[in-house]
Parts: structure tokens; C-alpha cells; sequence
């Protein structure tokens, strides 16, 4: 039984690189696929078939294509494991930033899903969220005072939008955000949902303080609505994957930028 379970989590694994892989690069051959990932053209196949059944690409003749920058975002089972090292080391720069007694924002990115695994063990934190998942992880953690904000449920994100969530932070008055985006180009923020877009701009009008982590894979890139730039932020951690050009715009921002090695 433990071996099927491994081989199973070995095959989700894959199809989590094989998403990343095609969003990454664009339309992909099929062949090109199998040989890269090591795997037969028949098991390529059906990686895509299972990808393509829950509509996170596109299967064509021959081809694999991903759909808009609002694939990634809404596929957050998948996105949990993409650079999942890479979110763990940029919620271990922040860790130091959350204090007992403290009221912690935390936005719906699986960015901050390891930060908030380690805010379930501080003791007498208050965490408010719009994320279920992110609501979750406070399960078996008495000490910790955990408010979700409720609206329009989006299961595809697994969080709450709409003007309950905007009325319900501007309630709120919290010592610290801390926030992830979609896409970043030059300094400004851009995210395909306007509602999602409006909810991180309130997040950050509620709090004192407030972080911005953001992987080397969100950059380089625009979506749909812009919603403001780095400056906005007291400090922004990112990788040494995040291209020179976009670090220079982060640098030029003024605001504090932390570089982790991962």
C-alpha cells in the first residue's frame, strides 16, 4: 500500500512540473514533453488528458498549450507544490517579522501557506484571511484567533471576494500584511481578477506594515489590471532566479529588498 501511495504522489508530482513546464514555455510538443520528463509518449499522453480534463491546459494535435496567465493562479492544488523551496525560504526571511499578540493579514497566495505553518506554532496571534486554505492550517492551533473573511466563495482559488471581504478589512487594523502577486513587470503589480486585485490593495490600506514575497517565476510578466507597485510595500523578498532588470526596478522602488539564496 505505501508504494502506491509514493507512486502516486510521484505521478502528481510530475504533472505539477509538467503545468509549470507548459505555462512556463508556451505551446509545447507532446514528444518534446515525454523526452524531457523521461517518461514514454503514452504516459506523456495521459498526463495531459488528466491535465486537460480539469482545464488547467490545453491538449492539441500534437501539441500542449497553456491557457492565460490565469491558469497558474487558479490552479491551487497544483500551484501548493510549484517552487514549493522557493516559498519556504521566502517565509523564513519574514519569519522573525511575526510577534506574539500580533494581528497578521495573510492573503489567498499558496506563497504565504508556509509562513502561515509557522504562525499555527506562535502563540496569541490573530490572523485574518480570505483564504479557506490558509484558514485551515489553524485547525489543531487553540492559541491562535483566526477570522475569515466571507463573501462569494471561488472554489478555484479556495477563498472569498466581493464586498463582504473589502467591508470586513476595512474593519480591521492589523500590525502586519503579507501578500504574494501574480505577476510583476518593472515594479508594478498586475493580477488577471479585478476582485482579487481590489482585496490586496485593501490589505494593504489596513496594515501598518506590510511584505511582499514574490518568487523569480511571477516576474517578467503583466495580467490584466494593475493594481499599484513595490513602493507600496515596506519590503519585498524574492530569489536570486528573479532576472537583473526586475531586481533594478525593485532596487529603484524604495522600498527594502531582501535576495534569499534557496
Amino acid at each position: 500500500m505505501a508504494s502506491t501511495r509514493s507512486s502516486l504522489a510521484e505521478v502528481d508530482r510530475r504533472r505539477q512540473d509538467v503545468l509549470a513546464h507548459v505555462v512556463e514555455h508556451g505551446e509545447v510538443r507532446i514528444d518534446e514533453l515525454a523526452r524531457h520528463f523521461g517518461v514514454s509518449l503514452a504516459t506523456m499522453h495521459r498526463d495531459l488528458d488528466q491535465l486537460a480534463e480539469r482545464r488547467l491546459l490545453r491538449k492539441e494535435r500534437g501539441r500542449a498549450a497553456p491557457f492565460p496567465s490565469l491558469t497558474m493562479e487558479t490552479a491551487t492544488r497544483f500551484r501548493v507544490g510549484v517552487n514549493h523551496p522557493v516559498k519556504e525560504a521566502l517565509c523564513a526571511a519574514v519569519a522573525d517579522e511575526i510577534r506574539p499578540g500580533s494581528t497578521v493579514v495573510l492573503d489567498d497566495s499558496t506563497t504565504v501557506f508556509p509562513l502561515a505553518a509557522r504562525i499555527a506554532r506562535t502563540e496569541a496571534v490573530t490572523v485574518v484571511t480570505n483564504s479557506l486554505g490558509v484558514a485551515r492550517l489553524f485547525d489543531e492551533t487553540p492559541g491562535t484567533d483566526v477570522t475569515l473573511l466571507g463573501g462569494r466563495y471561488r472554489g478555484e482559488f479556495g477563498s472569498c471576494v466581493g464586498p463582504d471581504v473589502l467591508r470586513g478589512l476595512d474593519r480591521i487594523r492589523a500590525d502586519l500584511a503579507v501578500m504574494s502577486a501574480v505577476s510583476v513587470l518593472g515594479g508594478r503589480l498586475f493580477h488577471p481578477i479585478r476582485e482579487y486585485a481590489e482585496i490586496k490593495e485593501a490589505m494593504l490600506e489596513c496594515a501598518q506594515r506590510s511584505l511582499l514575497l514574490v518568487d523569480h517565476s511571477k516576474f517578467g510578466k503583466t495580467a490584466t489590471h494593475a493594481y499599484g507597485d513595490i513602493g507600496a510595500y515596506d519590503r519585498v523578498v524574492t530569489d536570486r532566479g528573479t532576472p537583473a532588470e526586475e531586481l533594478t526596478a525593485l532596487h529603484g522602488g524604495g522600498v527594502a529588498v531582501d535576495v534569499v539564496d534557496v
